[in-house]
């Protein structure tokens, strides 16, 4: 099995060799960076498997990283996890609205940090798998977009709106992965949509009641979104 590759991006350098060092003791191949334009020449020339990615970094900070990246074709598809300072919720969003796939906070455990970016990585194994297919199942619950039906636990659920199925959809196919109401807005009811952000709330709420005993799976991250988890 050919070792899947990780760009560490982090300025301080204790906490960058500690996770470059257990990264590579899983098997991964690691490269470190401290700072922002050398990481994204890095990410850029080595094309990783997924970047870890600090938002405060100098010479380019990790925000604009992200956007440089998500902006390429070539790197676009690259999974992002961020790593931010507690309180930082505003720059959660900012990066989860341009593209990045998860976050963590600091301080966290390497531990916790390298089950993150295997679930990361395998949900975007699973996603190839099933990007052309209309039927999904996570965790007890089936949707089938073609003929809009949802099974929970094997029970029919009926009365889901269409809106609600493509939510609901959408969230289970990228499960593990938060989102944000303006996110889910327009990559489900689209740009030009004329429902508002916070009326996502109004259809996640209908869901969990269809949903009954499984409501859970569909989890509100505060201040940022929601998840459906994996």
């Amino acid at each position: 099995m050919v070792s899947e590759k990780i760009v560490v991006v982090e300025d301080e350098t204790d906490i960058r060799e500690v996770l470059v060092y257990n990264f590579e003791r899983e098997g991964f191949v690691v490269w470190g960076a401290a700072d922002g334009r050398y990481a994204l020449k890095l990410i850029q020339n080595k094309k990783p498997d997924l970047v870890l990615l600090d938002l405060m970094l100098p010479g380019l900070d990790g925000l604009s990283i992200c956007k440089e990246l998500k902006n390429d074709n070539i790197t676009a598809t690259i999974p992002i996890i961020m790593v931010t300072a507690k309180g930082e919720e505003s720059d959660i969003v900012a990066g989860l609205e341009l593209g990045a796939d998860d976050y963590v906070t600091k301080p966290f455990s390497p531990k916790e940090l390298i089950a993150r970016v295997k679930a990361v990585l395998r949900r975007g194994r699973v996603l190839l798998t099933e990007l052309d297919h209309n039927c999904i199942e996570r965790n007890g619950i089936t949707v089938d977009i073609e003929r809009h039906t949802v099974f929970v636990d094997g029970e029919p659920v009926s009365s889901f709106t269409a809106t609600e199925l493509k939510l609901l959809y959408f969230l289970a196919l990228n499960a593990g992965r938060v989102f944000t109401r303006d996110h889910l807005l327009s990559r489900v009811m689209g740009e030009d949509s004329f429902v508002v952000d916070r009326n996502i709330d109004v259809h996640i709420q209908a869901i969990r009641k269809k949903i009954g005993r499984e409501r859970k799976i569909i989890e509100t991250i505060r201040g940022i979104g929601y998840r459906f988890r994996d």
